[in-house]
């Protein structure tokens, strides 16, 4: 019924629709009605597709980043490893550096044997097999796990020592030995290897090139090369350049100054063997003369020619190169003679000149010079005992004599070093 009387509830004023449809037209109808639903292409409210395509965008724009950071890594990485070697130029050969020791934490950690007196609260700790070091006050050191010896000196910072190891037919070796008994090989299989006095710098032989790298801690940094004849190898350092001998079998050394370019052309042709140097850079060497088997001592200005600036003949001097200048410059001890008529020299280089003479120190020496001061040097003789001479004695006619290093083991040979 409407709400309002004499109205009807059917407002439409059109024709009455029929409701007599077939069931088969009902379902046509409803076919239709659904198939026009299905091709309509309705928006997704989320797509598969774009979520898989940002997905891998993302993960591609991370491997990238990644890959990048890594590149980066590497790079200032291998930068640094070439900060190490500096200017050096790669040539043909086998590289013969070794930076640190694999896996130094395996090594046992040995004691000290130091017989005799206590030792001071400054003294080392370290070891070397079969060899002894020794002071000029004839204390002793035996410091194992690396080897024969040829030469020892304490590292830069203190701490250990520095081995350069005695020729093998593999070569020579450097190694650092730490006051805790670590080893630690810095260079394996070289030529000829010479150390800075102060340890700060090392030289060697590698094939046909020598090479200088700085002493840093436990590592060798800045190396720099050069090619070299095959009969030249280093002698010592003379400042920031090193003596080389370019003839072992004769005269003739020139100076190198690492990174300033190849070895000079220019050589002195007169030098045989240089004992060192004078506070003024001057060096002091033994050069040959007109007659044959005579040779004589010279200063030589510290140049690529090293040109003599005053000479001295006199006293018959060893060509077996053992030699040491007194700290002040003013003695030298070499040897003199040859064989078993073999002895040390005490020659004045303040007097050197015309009808130089020269005063017997001691039986004749081997290995290493040590002057502990201006007036007091130590030194082995041939049989490895220990001989310390006094300038004012032996200029007194009272030449050193040798004395055994106590502890010692039969047929071993100690090495003399400074700084313990």
């Amino acid at each position: 019924m409407s709400q309002f009387p004499g109205r009807r509830d059917n407002l439409t004023a059109g024709p009455q629709r029929s409701y007599q449809v077939r069931p088969d037209e009902l379902e046509g109808a409803v076919r239709e009605t659904l198939s026009h639903q299905v091709a309509l292409a309705r928006p997704l409210r989320v797509d598969p597709a774009g979520q898989a395509i940002r997905r891998a965008n993302r993960i591609r724009r991370r491997r990238t980043a990644a890959g990048l950071a890594l590149a980066a890594v590497t790079t200032v990485l291998l930068s640094a490893g070439m900060a190490q070697l500096g200017t050096e130029t790669r040539r043909d050969g086998s590289p013969i550096v070794v930076i640190g020791d694999p896996d130094p934490t395996n090594r046992p950690l040995p004691t000290a044997s130091i017989p005799g007196p206590a030792p001071s609260p400054t003294t080392s700790s370290a070891h070397l097999v079969g060899e002894t070091l020794v002071n000029a006050e004839g204390r002793r050191l035996v410091l194992p796990d690396v080897g024969p010896a040829e030469r020892v000196q304490p590292l830069p910072s203190g701490g250990g020592w520095l081995v350069i190891g005695a020729p093998s037919i593999a070569g020579r070796s450097l190694s650092v030995v730490q006051d805790d008994g670590l080893v630690q090989v810095l260079l394996a299989g070289a030529g000829a290897i010479v150390l800075a006095p102060d340890s700060r710098q090392v030289a060697w032989l590698e094939g046909d090139d020598l090479l200088v790298a700085g002493v840093v801690g436990t590592q060798l940094i800045g190396a720099v090369r050069t090619p070299v004849p095959a009969s030249a190898e280093p002698v010592r350092f003379v400042a920031d350049s090193v003596l080389v001998r370019l003839d072992t079998d004769g005269a003739g050394h020139t100076l190198w100054r690492p990174g300033a370019g190849p070895l000079p052309d220019a050589l002195d042709r007169l030098s045989l063997n240089v004992y060192g140097g004078l506070p003024d850079g001057r060096l002091v060497a033994q050069v040959t003369t007109t007659e044959p088997g005579r040779t004589c001592l010279a200063i030589l200005a510290p140049t690529r020619h090293l040109d003599p600036v005053r000479t001295g003949c006199g006293p018959g001097l060893s060509q077996d190169g053992v030699g040491g200048v007194s700290p002040d410059g003013r003695w030298l001890l070499v040897n003199g003679g040859s064989g078993k008529a073999g002895r040390s020299l005490l020659v004045d280089l303040q007097r050197l000149g015309p009808g130089a003479t020269a005063v017997a120190a001691g039986p004749a020496m081997t290995g290493v010079i040590v002057w502990s001061d201006e007036t007091q040097a130590s030194y082995l003789d041939g049989t490895g005992e220990l001989v310390q001479v006094d300038v004012g004695q032996v200029r007194a006619g009272k030449p050193a004599t040798p004395a055994a290093v106590p502890g010692v083991p039969a047929g071993e040979r100690p090495i003399l070093v400074n700084g313990f």
